[in-house]
């Protein structure tokens, strides 16, 4: 299916690794000119050769998206050599522990800065482009705001934050014609999700534990399974849909776990 994302300019914030690469990697092939917004230098600079090198277009901006002068910069200086922003996903995020129990109230609102508030200062940088093209905002959100987990109510508390904001912008920007939806990710294997695993004495059972959960095939989703569906949302062949969280996850958030 071509979604006609040729010539669109889309931005992906922590596009350099895990879920965010795996986004990336779909819209390059969807032919989307990708940007990518990423504190991580070396891993943005491998990424953007590896897309060169299959002969898709990609460009990067660097900035620490806790800092908010930092985003509005990263986002004015690929406007600036592109002209354009057509899409925004707002990707990077860490599950990062900040706990009821033992985080400090510093802890606590760090994490919500890492995970949510980046969220509002980049669309914000990137709304009057998405208004003027009449672009779309997909934000990733995860299952922790529906389900609980446990030892991460800074993590829980932004994903919460970030449904919110996806109907709350969807009624805000309805009159200019652009479309906020959400992808709720459950279990997708990335670096930080591989780090965690390692910290079991034995990650190998650990991980088949959690699989099993997954109704669908008993595995877990992949980084590109989640980019099919955000270049969908992202392209007009969506055009009436807003507002919506769309779960991306073989049924582990809904579906009975009897199941599994």
């Amino acid at each position: 299916m071509n979604l006609h994302l040729q010539e669109k300019r889309i931005i992906v914030t922590g596009g350099a690794k895990g879920i965010g690469r795996g986004i990336v990697q779909v819209l390059a092939e969807e032919g989307a000119y990708v940007l990518i917004i990423d504190k991580d230098q070396e891993a943005t600079q491998i990424t953007l050769e590896e897309l060169k090198a299959s002969g898709y277009r990609a460009d990067a901006a660097h900035a620490d998206l806790t800092d908010p002068e930092q985003c509005k910069q990263a986002v004015n200086a690929l406007l600036q050599k592109h002209g354009r922003i057509d899409g925004l996903v707002n990707n990077a995020g860490i599950n990062d522990g900040a706990s009821l129990e033992s985080a400090t109230h510093e802890a606590f609102m760090q994490s919500l800065h890492k995970n949510v508030v980046h969220y509002f200062t980049m669309a914000q940088a990137c709304l009057p482009q998405l208004k003027a093209n009449k672009g779309a905002i997909v934000n990733i959100t995860s299952k922790v705001s529906l389900t609980g987990q446990g030892g991460t109510s800074g993590y829980a508390a932004a994903n919460g934050g970030r449904n919110a904001l996806t109907r709350e912008w969807a009624v805000d920007l309805l009159p200019y014609g652009v479309r906020v939806n959400a992808v709720v990710v459950a279990e997708c294997m990335t670096p930080l999700y591989q780090n965690w695993l390692q910290s079991f004495e034995h990650p190998e059972q650990k991980l088949a534990a959690i699989e099993k959960k997954i109704p669908l095939e008993q595995r877990m989703t992949t980084a590109e399974e989640l980019g099919q569906t955000v270049a969908f949302l992202l392209s007009s062949k969506s055009s009436h849909t807003t507002g919506q969280l769309i779960h991306v996850d073989g049924g582990y958030t809904h579906l009975d776990r009897a199941l599994s």
